[in-house]
C-alpha cells in the first residue's frame, strides 16, 4: 500500500500497510495508565432491573457503560479549549488530521527537583526548523509508561521558553508521552500550555496538544507522517490515536 504523498512542493513515499500506532488503549481496570489522582477508569455492563448487557449473563449483546476522563485515563488530544473561559471543542478546531512530522527523543534535565525539558535541549535537535507535527518521546522510555501511575510523581515537563521556541518553528500540533506539558503541582501557572497557543493574546485556534502517547524504543527518531485521529467529542479534548507513517 505504498503512497506518494506531494507536501509544500517535495514528493514523500509512505507504506499505508506499516502504521505506527502510539496510542495507549482504555481499559477499565487498574492496569491503565492514571494522572490527576483519578481512579480507574469504569467499563461496567449496563443495568436495568433483571436486564445485564451482558452475553455471558444472558443478554443478546453486550451493551458497556464507559466512564473515564479523557485528561488522565490514556492518549488524549485537546484544544485551547483546555485553558480557555469560553468553550471550545477538540471536535471543531481539529479539521485536518494528516501532517507532516518529526519524531525526537529527549532527556530533561535535572533542575533541583524537577526534570525540564529545555529551549536548549530541543534546538540541538531541532535547529530553526520543524514540520507541522512533533512528537517528543522522554528518556528513559520503558513500557511501564502504558500502566503508570503518574498522580505525586512531578513528571518531567517542558519550560516555558521551550514552548515558545516550539511555537516560533510554527509546530501546529505537539505530541508527548507525559500526563501534561506543564509542571505537575504548578500553582495553576499552565505556563507551557498558554505559551503553544499564544493564549489569550493571538490565540492559535488550530493547535493541538496530544498527550500520554506511548512510542516504542524501536520507531527511530526522524521524520513521518502522522494521522492524527479523534472521536467526534463536543468537548475540550478527545481520546485519540495518533499514527505515524515512516516515510522512506
Amino acid at each position: 500500500m505504498l503512497a506518494q504523498i506531494q507536501n509544500e512542493g517535495e514528493s514523500f513515499t509512505i507504506d499505508f500497510s506499516k502504521p505506527i500506532d502510539i496510542s495507549l488503549s482504555l481499559r477499565g481496570d487498574d492496569k491503565n495508565p492514571i494522572a490527576w489522582y483519578l481512579d480507574a477508569p469504569k467499563i461496567t455492563p449496563f443495568r436495568d432491573g433483571d436486564f445485564v448487557g451482558k452475553v455471558s449473563e444472558g443478554a443478546s449483546v453486550n451493551f458497556n457503560n464507559i466512564q473515564f476522563n479523557p485528561h488522565g485515563h490514556g492518549t488524549h488530544t485537546e484544544c485551547v479549549g483546555h485553558i480557555s473561559k469560553d468553550f471550545f471543542s477538540i471536535n471543531q478546531t481539529l479539521k485536518n488530521f494528516f501532517f507532516k512530522a518529526k519524531l525526537i527523543s529527549v532527556t530533561p534535565e535535572n533542575k533541583g527537583e524537577d526534570q525540564v525539558i529545555s529551549e536548549e535541549i530541543l534546538k540541538k535537535q531541532l535547529g530553526d526548523s520543524c514540520p507541522a507535527a512533533l512528537v517528543i518521546r522522554t528518556i528513559p522510555n520503558y513500557a511501564e509508561k502504558r500502566t503508570k501511575k503518574y498522580s505525586h510523581t512531578n513528571w518531567p515537563y517542558l519550560s516555558e521558553a521551550a514552548m515558545l521556541y516550539i511555537r516560533k518553528l510554527n509546530v501546529k500540533h505537539l505530541l508527548i508521552d507525559l500526563p501534561s506539558v506543564d509542571k505537575e503541582k504548578d500553582e495553576g501557572k499552565l505556563l507551557a500550555h498558554k505559551a503553544f497557543w499564544d493564549y489569550p493574546k493571538n490565540t492559535r485556534f488550530d493547535a493541538t496538544i496530544t498527550e500520554l502517547v506511548y512510542i516504542p524504543n524501536q520507531i527511530e527518531d526522524g521524520a513521518y507522517f502522522l494521522n492524527l485521529q479523534i472521536a467526534s467529542f463536543e468537548n475540550d479534548a478527545s481520546p485519540s490515536k495518533p499514527v505515524l507513517y515512516k516515510i522512506q
